[in-house]
Protein backbone atom coordinates (compact mmCIF):
# COMPACT_ATOMS: atom_id res chain seq x y z
CA UNK A 1 0.00 0.00 0.00
CA UNK A 2 2.95 2.01 0.54
CA UNK A 3 4.58 1.84 -1.97
CA UNK A 4 1.34 2.44 -4.61
CA UNK A 5 0.54 5.79 -2.65
CA UNK A 6 4.23 6.90 -3.01
CA UNK A 7 3.95 6.04 -6.98
CA UNK A 8 0.78 8.23 -7.04
CA UNK A 9 2.09 10.97 -5.36
CA UNK A 10 5.27 10.55 -7.48
CA UNK A 11 2.73 11.18 -10.07
CA UNK A 12 0.81 14.21 -9.53
CA UNK A 13 4.19 15.74 -8.81
CA UNK A 14 5.17 14.56 -12.39
CA UNK A 15 2.00 16.38 -13.82
CA UNK A 16 2.05 19.47 -11.85
CA UNK A 17 5.73 19.69 -13.60
CA UNK A 18 4.16 19.56 -16.98
CA UNK A 19 1.24 21.76 -16.69
CA UNK A 20 1.95 24.69 -18.61
CA UNK A 21 3.32 27.60 -17.50
CA UNK A 22 0.59 30.92 -17.96
CA UNK A 23 1.12 34.25 -18.83
CA UNK A 24 0.85 37.02 -16.57
CA UNK A 25 -2.36 38.46 -17.92
CA UNK A 26 -3.91 41.56 -17.18
CA UNK A 27 -7.64 40.60 -16.05
CA UNK A 28 -9.66 44.15 -15.27
CA UNK A 29 -13.11 44.89 -16.11
CA UNK A 30 -12.59 46.31 -19.89
CA UNK A 31 -12.61 50.36 -19.69
CA UNK A 32 -15.93 52.05 -20.93
CA UNK A 33 -13.70 55.55 -20.37
CA UNK A 34 -10.21 57.20 -20.71
CA UNK A 35 -9.70 60.62 -19.30
CA UNK A 36 -6.29 62.25 -19.68
CA UNK A 37 -6.06 65.38 -17.42
CA UNK A 38 -3.65 68.33 -19.28
CA UNK A 39 -2.68 69.94 -15.82
CA UNK A 40 0.69 71.89 -14.27
CA UNK A 41 1.92 72.29 -10.91
CA UNK A 42 2.01 76.49 -11.98
CA UNK A 43 -1.99 76.55 -12.44
CA UNK A 44 -3.70 77.72 -9.26
CA UNK A 45 -6.84 76.02 -11.06
CA UNK A 46 -5.29 72.72 -11.06
CA UNK A 47 -5.25 71.02 -7.75
CA UNK A 48 -8.91 70.52 -7.64
CA UNK A 49 -8.77 68.58 -11.15
CA UNK A 50 -6.06 66.50 -9.86
CA UNK A 51 -7.77 65.62 -6.82
CA UNK A 52 -11.27 64.31 -9.11
CA UNK A 53 -8.45 62.65 -11.21
CA UNK A 54 -7.37 60.51 -7.75
CA UNK A 55 -11.37 59.73 -7.75
CA UNK A 56 -11.54 59.01 -11.10
CA UNK A 57 -7.93 56.32 -10.95
CA UNK A 58 -10.29 54.46 -8.17
CA UNK A 59 -13.24 53.59 -10.69
CA UNK A 60 -12.27 49.98 -12.35
CA UNK A 61 -14.20 50.91 -15.54
CA UNK A 62 -11.64 53.76 -16.05
CA UNK A 63 -8.36 54.46 -17.09
CA UNK A 64 -7.66 58.62 -15.63
CA UNK A 65 -4.40 59.46 -16.86
CA UNK A 66 -2.22 62.83 -15.73
CA UNK A 67 -0.34 64.28 -18.38
CA UNK A 68 2.01 67.89 -17.06
CA UNK A 69 2.25 70.16 -19.35
CA UNK A 70 5.10 72.40 -19.30
CA UNK A 71 3.32 76.27 -20.68
CA UNK A 72 2.98 77.39 -17.80
CA UNK A 73 6.76 76.70 -16.19
CA UNK A 74 7.34 80.57 -16.36
CA UNK A 75 5.28 81.53 -14.07
CA UNK A 76 7.37 80.98 -11.23
CA UNK A 77 7.65 77.09 -10.84
CA UNK A 78 9.09 74.26 -13.28
CA UNK A 79 6.65 71.88 -13.15
CA UNK A 80 8.72 68.50 -11.89
CA UNK A 81 6.92 66.01 -14.09
CA UNK A 82 5.63 68.14 -17.14
CA UNK A 83 7.07 67.35 -21.00
CA UNK A 84 6.91 69.15 -24.06
CA UNK A 85 5.16 66.17 -25.82
CA UNK A 86 2.41 66.45 -23.26
CA UNK A 87 1.57 70.36 -24.79
CA UNK A 88 2.08 68.67 -28.36
CA UNK A 89 -0.20 66.27 -27.91
CA UNK A 90 -2.88 69.09 -25.92
CA UNK A 91 -2.47 71.07 -29.15
CA UNK A 92 -3.36 68.14 -31.17
CA UNK A 93 -6.57 67.02 -29.75
CA UNK A 94 -7.36 70.95 -30.24
CA UNK A 95 -6.35 70.90 -33.51
CA UNK A 96 -8.12 67.78 -34.42
CA UNK A 97 -11.79 69.09 -33.07
CA UNK A 98 -10.86 72.45 -34.56
CA UNK A 99 -11.47 74.42 -31.51
CA UNK A 100 -8.12 75.30 -30.68
CA UNK A 101 -8.72 75.49 -27.00
CA UNK A 102 -5.68 74.75 -24.46
CA UNK A 103 -5.92 75.24 -21.05
CA UNK A 104 -5.48 74.02 -17.79
CA UNK A 105 -7.16 71.92 -16.00
CA UNK A 106 -8.30 70.36 -19.45
CA UNK A 107 -9.75 66.91 -19.80
CA UNK A 108 -10.37 64.91 -22.62
CA UNK A 109 -12.53 61.86 -22.39
CA UNK A 110 -12.57 58.99 -25.05
CA UNK A 111 -10.05 61.14 -27.50
CA UNK A 112 -13.41 63.21 -28.31
CA UNK A 113 -14.85 65.74 -25.37
CA UNK A 114 -13.13 68.49 -23.87
CA UNK A 115 -13.90 69.64 -20.49
CA UNK A 116 -13.07 71.64 -17.63
CA UNK A 117 -11.06 69.26 -15.72
CA UNK A 118 -12.54 69.85 -12.24
CA UNK A 119 -16.12 69.67 -13.69
CA UNK A 120 -17.31 65.95 -12.31
CA UNK A 121 -20.71 67.01 -14.00
CA UNK A 122 -19.22 68.02 -17.08
CA UNK A 123 -17.54 65.16 -17.34
CA UNK A 124 -19.69 62.36 -16.68
CA UNK A 125 -21.70 63.65 -19.11
CA UNK A 126 -19.04 63.79 -22.04
CA UNK A 127 -18.40 59.91 -20.86
CA UNK A 128 -21.99 59.08 -21.55
CA UNK A 129 -21.86 60.40 -24.64
CA UNK A 130 -18.71 59.41 -25.87
CA UNK A 131 -19.25 56.05 -24.55
CA UNK A 132 -22.72 55.71 -26.37
CA UNK A 133 -24.26 53.52 -23.95
CA UNK A 134 -21.78 51.06 -23.93
CA UNK A 135 -20.45 49.34 -20.97
CA UNK A 136 -16.87 48.97 -22.83
CA UNK A 137 -15.03 50.71 -25.70
CA UNK A 138 -15.73 49.74 -28.93
CA UNK A 139 -12.82 47.38 -29.39
CA UNK A 140 -11.15 44.61 -26.83
CA UNK A 141 -7.50 44.89 -25.81
CA UNK A 142 -5.88 42.19 -23.83
CA UNK A 143 -2.17 41.99 -22.10
CA UNK A 144 -0.28 39.24 -21.02
CA UNK A 145 3.74 39.20 -20.07
CA UNK A 146 5.78 36.64 -20.32
CA UNK A 147 9.81 36.19 -20.25
CA UNK A 148 10.29 40.06 -20.05
CA UNK A 149 7.66 40.61 -23.35
CA UNK A 150 3.95 42.25 -22.83
CA UNK A 151 2.03 40.76 -26.07
CA UNK A 152 -0.58 42.93 -26.86
CA UNK A 153 -3.82 40.98 -28.90
CA UNK A 154 -6.56 43.42 -30.57
CA UNK A 155 -9.81 42.42 -31.30
CA UNK A 156 -12.95 43.58 -33.16
CA UNK A 157 -16.43 43.34 -31.24
CA UNK A 158 -19.84 43.64 -32.41
CA UNK A 159 -19.47 47.49 -31.17
CA UNK A 160 -16.80 48.20 -33.49
CA UNK A 161 -17.23 50.23 -36.77
CA UNK A 162 -13.86 52.29 -37.05
CA UNK A 163 -11.14 49.99 -37.98
CA UNK A 164 -7.74 52.22 -38.20
CA UNK A 165 -5.72 53.66 -35.23
CA UNK A 166 -2.23 53.06 -33.66
CA UNK A 167 -1.39 50.88 -30.97
CA UNK A 168 0.72 53.24 -28.23
CA UNK A 169 2.15 52.31 -24.59
CA UNK A 170 1.93 54.89 -21.79
CA UNK A 171 4.48 54.03 -18.86
CA UNK A 172 2.66 55.61 -15.50
CA UNK A 173 3.63 56.40 -11.93
CA UNK A 174 0.46 55.17 -9.93
CA UNK A 175 0.87 57.95 -7.54
CA UNK A 176 3.52 61.14 -7.31
CA UNK A 177 3.02 63.76 -4.21
CA UNK A 178 4.62 66.78 -5.15
CA UNK A 179 5.61 69.48 -2.66
CA UNK A 180 5.38 72.92 -4.34
CA UNK A 181 7.28 75.78 -3.01
CA UNK A 182 6.88 78.97 -5.64
CA UNK A 183 4.50 80.06 -8.09
CA UNK A 184 0.72 79.83 -7.75
CA UNK A 185 0.44 76.74 -5.65
CA UNK A 186 3.01 78.21 -3.29
CA UNK A 187 3.29 76.08 -0.10
CA UNK A 188 0.73 73.24 -1.51
CA UNK A 189 1.66 69.47 -1.45
CA UNK A 190 -0.30 68.15 -4.24
CA UNK A 191 -0.62 64.14 -4.83
CA UNK A 192 -0.94 63.13 -8.63
CA UNK A 193 -2.99 60.27 -9.54
CA UNK A 194 -1.29 57.78 -13.08
CA UNK A 195 0.93 60.36 -14.14
CA UNK A 196 2.13 60.00 -17.59
CA UNK A 197 5.88 58.97 -18.33
CA UNK A 198 6.42 58.89 -21.69
CA UNK A 199 4.12 57.99 -25.17
CA UNK A 200 4.70 54.95 -27.01
CA UNK A 201 3.94 54.23 -30.54
CA UNK A 202 3.99 50.34 -31.26
CA UNK A 203 2.20 50.25 -34.84
CA UNK A 204 -0.60 50.59 -37.03
CA UNK A 205 -4.10 48.29 -36.26
CA UNK A 206 -5.87 47.56 -39.61
CA UNK A 207 -9.18 46.54 -38.41
CA UNK A 208 -9.58 42.00 -37.02
CA UNK A 209 -7.41 40.15 -34.76
CA UNK A 210 -3.60 41.54 -34.36
CA UNK A 211 -0.87 40.84 -32.19
CA UNK A 212 1.99 43.69 -30.93
CA UNK A 213 4.78 42.96 -28.27
CA UNK A 214 6.73 45.31 -26.64
CA UNK A 215 9.27 44.36 -23.75
CA UNK A 216 8.12 45.29 -20.02
CA UNK A 217 10.95 47.50 -19.52
CA UNK A 218 9.91 49.84 -21.74
CA UNK A 219 6.41 49.56 -21.24
CA UNK A 220 6.91 50.84 -17.55
CA UNK A 221 10.30 52.82 -18.23
CA UNK A 222 10.28 55.75 -16.02
CA UNK A 223 6.97 54.51 -14.22
CA UNK A 224 5.88 51.47 -12.26
CA UNK A 225 2.98 50.90 -14.54
CA UNK A 226 1.52 51.14 -17.88
CA UNK A 227 -1.65 51.54 -20.13
CA UNK A 228 -2.27 50.49 -24.02
CA UNK A 229 -4.34 52.89 -25.88
CA UNK A 230 -5.90 52.01 -29.33
CA UNK A 231 -6.41 55.14 -31.45
CA UNK A 232 -7.59 56.31 -34.40
CA UNK A 233 -5.58 59.25 -35.95
CA UNK A 234 -6.72 62.27 -38.46
CA UNK A 235 -4.18 63.48 -40.25
CA UNK A 236 -1.48 62.49 -37.71
CA UNK A 237 -3.78 63.94 -35.04
CA UNK A 238 -5.16 61.72 -31.72
CA UNK A 239 -8.53 61.03 -32.38
CA UNK A 240 -11.27 58.69 -30.75
CA UNK A 241 -9.90 55.96 -28.40
CA UNK A 242 -11.08 52.68 -29.83
CA UNK A 243 -10.05 50.33 -27.25
CA UNK A 244 -7.45 50.50 -24.02
CA UNK A 245 -5.81 48.23 -21.13
CA UNK A 246 -4.39 48.20 -17.63
CA UNK A 247 -1.17 46.82 -17.43
CA UNK A 248 -0.60 44.31 -14.43
CA UNK A 249 -0.51 46.13 -11.27
CA UNK A 250 -2.37 49.02 -12.60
Amino acid sequence: MASRLTLTLAALGLAALLQPVLPQTALADPPRAVVELFTSQGCSSCPPADALLVEYSRQPDIIALSLPVNYWDYLGWKDTLAHVAFTERQKAYAHGRSDRQVFTPQMIVNGKKSCIGSDRAQIEKAIQYTSKGRKALPVTVNLSEQNGTVTIAVEETPDTTQREGEIWVLPVLREQTVPIERGENRGKTITYANVVRGLNRLGEWRGGAARFEVSVETARKGGDAYVVLLQSTDAEKPGVILGAAKGPGF
